[in-house]
């Protein structure tokens, strides 16, 4: 999900026929065409992805739910409770609980993405006899993507007893990821991010002062959800009471990056739905709105870390426009006083935007001097040689399943290297003095 000055090709990507319904339940709706987004799903290798996973059920199970919907009330409790389980059939599936359902690996992020596509196409076609208004169809359609991302079941184990030592408290960390995205080039992408998500969701790793307990969400690769601050309602219930965390996504080739400055603008690549967006990233009140924001990752002991396979990089570059300046220029050490940012380190697509918004929420939350937070960029998740052909490659490889695995140990490896770290000083940011 970086910044697309580089060319796609040569990065990898830039984030840096479903089962038929009943006739009663699918019927058409002109009003309510699939999106984009679900337009692929009927492609032979989302259908190959859900069959050898077992998500192919997910949908037709789904629409026999529906149909024993006789109020928009009983509706809404079956959606959420629906999307409910989809997201922890995911995790439990990658985590190696219950049945694979297939001979896909149980790392792979995808069946929840293409499941969750059937799942809201039968919703935006949906006619129940009791009726369905437009604007209570998007509240099922909202809760269905709330719910089948985790992003309402973070929860956390209950501060310590009265008289449990401090040393004994389990530490909270936050992780986000993301969908896959660029899947008009290649639709069998893959997200690491997303993968990883599901691989810790709940998990503890132990850390120097004990234990520390994950949470995640997955988010979608659209600039209206995040215009909308599908971000901040999910994040700003748990910010205040974690003690890390961190947005996840997809970026260079070969190596991750934890990047030191997030700019507020949108680069115009673009999303899932083919839609692209090219200004000032739109957040409440923005005559407060900083052009920059910066980690508070304990980004010095990360990179110093042996944390996996990959190389680690403090990624400190920028694209700016200078104060009195016109045309954009690349700083490598970051933004200079005054400027207004055209890329952060993570780029200007919605990887650099999820960390913009996090961290500018945790700075509006009065938390910027105590809660470490950033972002960290996994490698480009690529296929095995051979197998790099959209048209003749297959869904999976060895190589593409090797590389997946350690990108998610690697990542929860800078997870527990950053919780040892928390409260060191080099969460300190040399660039703090212009991100206000």
């Amino acid at each position: 999900m970086t910044h697309i000055r580089v060319r796609i090709g040569a990065l990898g990507l830039a984030l840096l026929a479903g089962l038929a319904a009943p006739p009663a339940l699918a019927a058409e709706n002109p009003a309510a065409t699939p999106t984009v987004e679900e337009q692929r799903l009927d492609r032979a290798a989302p259908q190959e992805i859900l069959a050898r996973s077992g998500f192919d059920t997910v949908a037709p199970e789904f629409v026999r739910a529906l149909g024993r919907a006789r109020s928009y009330a009983q509706a809404e409790r079956l959606v959420e409770r629906q999307g409910s389980r989809l997201w922890q059939r995911a995790v439990d599936r990658a985590q190696g609980r219950g049945p694979a359902g297939g001979d896909l690996s149980r790392d792979d992020d995808r069946p929840l993405y293409w499941a969750r596509l059937g799942m809201t196409r039968e919703v935006r076609q949906w006619q129940p006899e009791f009726g369905l208004s437009e604007a209570r169809r998007a509240k099922l359609l909202a809760a269905l993507e709330r719910t089948s991302r985790g992003q309402d079941s973070i929860r956390y184990p209950r501060s310590q007893s009265q008289g449990k030592s401090e040393s004994k408290r389990v530490k909270r960390i936050l992780v986000t990821g993301f969908d896959p995205f660029t899947l008009d080039r290649d639709v069998r992408i893959s997200n690491p991010s997303g993968a990883t998500a599901l691989a810790l969701d709940g998990t503890v790793i132990r850390t120097a002062d004990g234990p520390a307990r994950i949470e995640t969400a997955v988010f979608p690769v659209r600039w209206q959800d995040f215009a909308d601050k599908t971000v901040e309602r999910t994040l700003r219930p748990h910010l205040p009471h974690v003690d890390l965390f961190t947005t996840v996504s997809q970026g260079r080739v070969g190596r991750i990056d934890i990047e030191r400055t997030n700019g507020a603008w949108r680069g115009g690549f673009p999303d899932n739905e083919n839609l692209s967006r090219t200004e000032t990233v739109p957040v409440t009140d923005p005559a407060s709105q900083p052009q920059w924001t910066a980690t508070t990752l304990p980004y010095k002991a990360i990179v110093a870390a042996d944390t996996g396979r990959f190389p680690v990089y403090d990624n400190t570059s920028v694209t700016e426009i200078p104060a009195g300046g016109t045309d954009p220029v690349v700083r490598p050490e970051g933004p200079t006083a005054g400027s207004t940012a055209r890329a952060g380190g993570g780029g200007n697509y919605l990887s650099n935007e999820i960390a913009y918004r996090a961290t500018l929420l945790r700075d509006r939350l009065g938390l910027g001097g105590s809660l470490p937070g950033g972002h960290v960029h996994t490698p480009v998740l690529e296929f095995g040689a051979g197998n790099t052909d959209p048209a003749s490659g297959t869904v999976t490889d060895a190589q593409f399943v090797r590389n997946r695995l350690d990108i998610i140990a690697q990542v929860r490896s800078i997870l527990t290297v950053a919780a040892d770290a928390t409260g060191t000083t080099d969460t300190t940011d040399t660039t703090a003095d212009v991100t206000d």
